[in-house]
């Protein structure tokens, strides 16, 4: 019995950590999660918010924060447009002007290149709303 309970807790805590990507800042050390589920922690666990399939974005409290459109446009709760995300990687503000880039890789950078953090197997998308957008490092 005692190690049936074992091996489902180590199941559970390895579905856990399978499906929560790390995210980390240029130092590599971790600055959040975000779930494949669209769950977006801070390091210590806390949930910041979620990003819903259908492009919803919400803090943790479930109040909508902003809009994920299928073109990349990124809007806040008023549907007012804050930027854009490409689908090559490239972060932009409501002017158009580059505010950063998020490559295939999972590499994060400012609009000079400046690495700002990595993250493996998370949607560039989702990647770009954290850095330059709802989640930012340094507000949290």
């Amino acid at each position: 019995m005692r190690s049936t309970i074992i091996v489902i807790l180590l199941t559970a805590l390895f579905a856990f950590s399978a499906f929560a990507q790390k995210i980390e800042d240029a130092s590599r050390k971790t600055i959040g999660y975000i779930s494949s589920s669209g769950t977006v922690e801070d390091a210590s666990r806390r949930t910041l918010g979620y990003i819903s399939s259908d492009g919803k974005i919400e803090n943790a409290s479930r109040s909508t924060l902003g809009y994920l459109n299928s073109d990349g446009k990124v809007e806040n709760a008023s549907r007012t447009t804050l930027g854009y995300i490409t689908s090559s990687g490239t972060v932009e503000n409501a002017s158009r002007s580059t505010l950063g880039y998020v490559s295939s890789d999972g590499k994060v950078e400012d609009r000079s290149r400046k690495t700002l953090g990595h993250a493996s197997g998370v949607d560039r998308r989702y990647l770009a709303l954290f850095f330059f957008f709802f989640f930012k490092p340094d507000k949290n």
